[in-house]
Formats: structure tokens, sequence, C-alpha cells
């Protein structure tokens, strides 16, 4: 089991996209999928909500509610024993006083980034505190870049590969800026669950970024020999 958190503290970065995007096409591919949602705004939980029953199942949790009557915490955060993934989608912030604890609970940190100043500036501190304050190289938990809502040929986004460059932390996914990502969270699906001819061009960012997530958990046992099509 890989436990995976989307984390980054700066709000709108595309947190909940990359988790429920991923969560599904993990799913998708015939791997048991656990979605937990720590984000009081419960935008996965909503999503998971407006999924078609008959779409490949995703266990989704609401970490972020206390527990009902006569449940414990523990319970209430069990996975089913044979989950593969654990994604974690995070609220925008944290607090310095359990970063170590945040970090040392994954095996792998995605951190969606936007190509705006604003965004690579707050991103770049947030990074530091993860290997400064979170330990994260000392916990082994292995840290990476998706970057979100990426056009060509923008000065932005020059100026995010150039900040990239800089750090020993590799970029494993780009995503598209399209409307087609609005469009499958609307419906409780991954991009690459919609039936749209144009939206198929993306899922190969999700097959990039799930190979790269096989690789840290080196073993490969029961992965498909193909992708699986899940558009409808």
């Amino acid at each position: 089991m890989l436990r995976i958190s989307i984390m980054n503290t700066k709000g709108g970065c595309g947190k909940t996209t990359v988790a429920t995007n991923l969560a599904s096409y993990c799913a998708c591919q015939g791997y048991a999928a656990s979605l937990f949602d720590y984000d009081r705004q419960a935008s996965s939980s909503r999503w998971l909500k407006q999924r078609n029953p008959a779409r490949p199942p995703i266990h989704g949790v609401a970490a972020f509610e206390p527990p009902r009557e006569g449940m414990t915490r523990s319970w209430q955060m069990r996975v089913p024993e044979n989950t593969r993934y654990v994604i974690t989608d995070t609220p925008a912030g944290y607090a310095l006083i359990d970063i170590e604890d945040r970090v040392a609970e994954a095996d792998v940190i995605l951190i969606p980034v936007l190509p705006s100043s604003i965004d690579i500036h707050s991103t770049a501190d947030f990074i530091r505190d993860l290997l400064l304050v979170g330990r994260a190289r000392a916990h082994n938990t292995r840290l990476a870049i998706v970057t979100n809502r990426n056009r060509i040929r923008t000065k932005a986004v020059e100026k995010l590969e150039r900040f990239l460059q800089n750090l020993d932390i590799p970029v494993i996914a780009r995503i598209r800026d399209t409307q087609h990502y609005v469009s499958a969270a609307e419906q409780g699906l991954g991009i690459h669950e919609l039936a749209e001819r144009d939206a198929r061009k993306d899922t190969e960012s999700w097959a990039e970024l799930l190979d790269w997530l096989d690789g840290t958990r080196q073993n490969s046992t029961g992965r498909p020999d193909a992708l699986r099509n899940c558009s409808g």
C-alpha cells in the first residue's frame, strides 16, 4: 500500500483536481484506491457523491469529520484490505508544529503548483519547510511536483520551469489548462473517463504519474499489460 498526500500551503493550486483524477485513474486501472478528504471544504467528498456507482469504485473517507456516535476514529479511518493506493486531499495551510507528523505519515507527497509568481514563491517556501522542518528526506518521503493549468509559450510557464530546474525534486506530470477538468469534476469523473475525444489526450499525464508512483513502490506485480479505457 502506497500512501500519497497531495499537499501545498497555497490554496487553489489544484490539490483536489490531482487527488480525484489520480484516484479515478488508479481505480480505472483495476487498483483498489482510497480517497481521504481532510479539507473542510469537502470538495473531494462531494466529487465522490457525484460519482456513478457503475464506475470503478473508490473507497472514500471524510477524514475532516469526527467519527459518528459509537464509532472509533481508527474504525472511521480504516481502508479495505486490498487497498493499493491511499490518496489524501489536504487543506490549504498547515501548522509547522505538526508538519513532521504529516510528512512521516506519507510515502509520497505530490505538490501541485500553478505557473504564477505568487504560487512559485509560496511553493518554494513550502518545499523548504517539508525538507527542513518536516525532515522529508530523513523519513524517506518522496517529493514530486505536478504543474497545473499549463499553457504553451507563456512567460509564467517559462519562469516556473526555471524555478523547478533549481530543485532536486522531479516534475512527474504536467496538467493542461482545459475546461474538461471542470466538466469531469461536476460529474464525479476523472478526465480520462470523459467521452469527449479531445479529453483523451490528457490521459497520458496520468499514466506517467502512475508509472512514477509504481516505481516508488518497487513492485510492479499485478500491473496490467495495457491501460484500460474507462471513457464512456
